[in-house]
């Protein structure tokens, strides 16, 4: 089985003829036939039901479609990276982030990373801090910043930041006048929360449970912007990290700081072994480590 080959039995598929595939391929229709019948007698399966309308896959041949796509995409992602090299280029990092590492930090820091090292190529995906410590366990991506939480991942785990929780709310609102207080003084409250899935979710449903309550939830909401917009529109009461209604700047409300000693949190690095990443990835990380700008001076 070759990468030819496959490719030739997608456009196949996506063409519906044996004929357009070769159109699009520049290479004779014979040519596809027999390497595609070559799969088959390889696979021990037919692939391709043929009728004088054109052909459509089997379930094996459905099947081979999907893993094919995946081969091939990985295999083109591969090529670019490593043409990358060929244009100066020193290599590509893979990194995942949450919500709170992407909306108050991630920004700055990788604009000075970038700055300081133009010839490295970034990939940043979202993901929520459970997700990210086992992707960087099964070497999915090559380094993960997520918020300290229990788990049982294989991973080596580095400080990147501390922030510090609060709750967001209208002006107007009955919890405007404190300057601080605790989450379960909250409970009272419509709430506008990150969606199933976040560390901030788990944290604050497990305090209501607890204490024998339940979060009260006008909106379930992907980020934190979204919640201070809301929040800014009168729909409820949100907890978030501080640095984030900086960055938002949304007007009339207040933030509230929360007293709870959970609301006090760590952002972490995570690598699967430090000593395994590509050169790039290690300069990330000692970046990463030593490029602390930390703003809890007002805590």
């Amino acid at each position: 089985m070759d990468l030819v080959s496959l490719r030739f039995f997608v456009r196949v598929v996506e063409e519906g003829t044996i004929s357009q595939a070769a159109q699009r391929e520049h290479i004779a229709a014979a040519a596809i036939s027999r390497r595609i019948a070559d799969l088959e007698d390889q696979l021990g399966t037919p692939l391709l039901r043929r009728t004088n309308k054109g052909v459509h896959p089997t379930q094996a041949g459905m099947e081979l479609l999907y893993r094919a796509r995946s081969i091939l995409n990985s295999v083109q992602d591969l090529k670019s990276h490593l043409q990358g090299y060929s244009q100066g280029q020193q290599g590509h990092i893979h990194l995942l982030a949450n919500i709170s590492v992407i909306s108050q930090h991630l920004p700055h820091v990788l604009a000075d990373f970038i700055s300081a090292h133009p010839e490295v190529q970034l990939k940043i995906e979202e993901k929520n801090s459970l997700e990210i410590v086992y992707e960087i366990e099964k070497s999915q991506a090559d380094i993960g910043i997520y918020t300290a939480l229990p788990h049982d991942a294989d991973i080596e785990s580095y400080f990147f930041r501390h922030d510090h929780l609060g709750v967001l709310v209208p002006l107007d609102h009955d919890l405007a006048q404190f300057d601080r207080l605790f989450f379960e003084q909250c409970l009272d409250y419509d709430h506008i929360i990150l969606r199933a899935g976040t560390q901030l979710n788990y944290q604050i449903t497990k305090i209501a449970m607890e204490a024998n309550r339940s979060v009260p939830v006008r909106a379930e909401i992907d980020s934190y912007e979204a919640m201070c917009l809301l929040v800014n529109a009168g729909m409820g009461i949100g907890v978030l990290p501080h640095q984030s209604t900086q960055t938002f700047q949304i007007p009339n409300t207040r933030f509230v700081w929360l007293n709870d000693a959970w609301a006090q949190r760590e952002l972490l690095i995570g690598v699967r072994r430090k000593k395994e990443l590509s050169p790039s990835a290690k300069i990330l990380l000692e970046f990463l480590q030593n490029n602390d700008t930390t703003y809890m001076k007002n805590i």
